[in-house]
């Protein structure tokens, strides 16, 4: 039996992968703020080394994949805390654990505001792990109204952290696979505040034009992630999977074709 954590187990895409797993007879280890097997606030720096000492006393050492899922989009610097300081803690943290696996698997929840206006001050603060630097950048833009920009500087950070890193010999060299999953628009807990309303409703769809099949359930992605860290991954490495009924082509076309390798 396959065990695997889920941060942000409690509801959402979180929710729906924690489920959908245990349906497939995997054991799940659920990580949240409630109504979890842990629980931890991956905001503080307590709370992620609580999830990595619980974990391994829940696994007796060993798991066989991590779905770093978690995150908030609260237009604060939570949003930089969890989005991206307590996703990386949990999958640094967390690797040791994979390495008894025959078959270790990892992957993180992004977004499609990757495709968004994001702040590059933000994103390599972030990078550099300059968290207290990165949060007070994140209030700055908040104070600016500027609380998406922080969001989705969030989502790209970890992005870049998760294409920078996929290869290496802690990950890809160590046989297990790193992937990211940015869903389109998920009618979750999460995105309630954002389409509460016919007009929001209708704004959304002009931001984020979804022409397959329009806004999803959480299930959706969570089908997905439940691939991502399935034995029958075995090559996808470092790519951000979108989902996103069609987004991503409209947004961006062609324009994912570089010029390739000098």
């Amino acid at each position: 039996m396959r065990t695997t954590v889920v941060t942000g187990s409690a509801s959402g895409i979180g929710r729906a992968t924690t489920d959908l797993l245990r349906s497939r007879g995997q054991q799940v280890i659920g990580v949240d703020l409630h109504d979890a097997d842990v629980v931890a606030d991956l905001s503080t720096v307590h709370g992620r080394l609580e999830l990595v000492r619980a974990v391994d006393a829940l696994s007796h050492g060993r798991i066989d994949g991590v779905v770093a899922n978690a995150g908030v989009a609260q237009d604060t610097p939570a949003d930089v805390a969890v989005n991206f300081f307590g996703a990386l803690a949990t999958l640094e943290g967390l690797r040791p654990l994979l390495l008894g696996s025959p078959a270790p698997r990892a992957v993180l929840t992004a977004c499609l505001a990757i495709l968004m206006p994001s702040d590059q001050e933000l994103v390599d603060l972030c990078l550099a792990l300059d968290e207290p630097g990165a949060l007070a950048r994140a209030e700055k833009l908040v104070e600016a109204r500027e609380g998406g920009v922080a969001y989705a500087s969030s989502k790209v950070a970890l992005c870049q952290w998760m294409r920078r890193h996929a290869d290496a010999d802690a990950w890809a060299g160590s046989g297990i696979p790193l992937n990211a999953v940015a869903p389109g628009v998920v009618e979750s807990p999460m995105m309630a505040r954002l389409l509460g309303t016919e007009f929001q409703q209708a704004q959304m769809e002009a931001e984020v034009p979804m022409p397959l099949n329009g806004f999803m359930t959480p299930a959706v992605p969570a089908r997905l992630l439940a691939w991502l860290v399935s034995e029958e991954n075995t090559h996808l490495c470092g790519q951000v999977v979108f989902v996103d009924g069609g987004a991503e082509v409209v947004i961006r076309r062609d324009t994912t074709w570089g010029a390739g390798r000098d």
